[in-house]
């Protein structure tokens, strides 16, 4: 057993008894009731887990949760899909992937949403040159898996949002 204490879409969650063989997904669908992040292949391959951990220097990464066990995130500050809409209103990149119908099935796309905010926030930080951005989009993307093979559409409405506001994404003049 491990005493789990998780911050979560900025709410603190705990000190909770966990099982160390918990995964995170487990803990977030079944003890918390978020059920946005979802269980895909149960082996880290197509990241349809995949929540945002965020480092105290302000960068962050995309983690699989369904394989990770929660006790490994204590102590941490994570985001799930539930977290990008504030104020009941919907991000950019969300509106972005209603307007590309970037989600068919849907099952994919808190993955690659919060990849994708993930590919925002580091591009805020250090811009890319826009003869770089697709390149960068793909490399961003990748390794994440869409059974209904919605890519196009995917890597368009992160494309969409770079280029809405290409002074704060991309490099001036390049």
């Amino acid at each position: 057993m491990t005493t789990l204490a998780i911050k979560i879409n900025g709410r603190a969650h705990g000190p909770t008894d966990v099982s160390d063989d918990l995964t995170l997904n487990d803990f977030l669908r079944e003890y918390l009731g978020m059920t946005g992040t979802k269980f895909g292949c149960g082996a880290a391959q197509c990241l349809s887990c995949a929540v945002i951990v965020d480092n105290a220097d302000g960068t962050s990464f995309t983690s699989p949760t369904c394989v990770v066990s929660a006790a490994s995130f204590n102590g941490k500050s994570i985001r799930t899909v539930e977290g990008h809409a504030k104020d009941g209103k919907l991000s950019a990149l969300q509106t972005a992937f209603i307007e590309k119908f970037a989600f068919q099935c849907g099952y994919c796309t808190a993955g690659f949403l919060n990849e994708g905010q993930v590919l925002l926030e580091r591009l805020a930080k250090k811009p890319v040159a826009r003869g770089d951005l697709e390149t960068t989009i793909v490399e961003a993307l990748d390794g994440h898996i869409c059974r209904c093979t919605g890519y196009v559409k995917y890597h368009e409405a992160v494309r969409d949002v770079i280029l809405a506001d290409a002074k704060r994404y991309l490099i001036a003049g390049l």
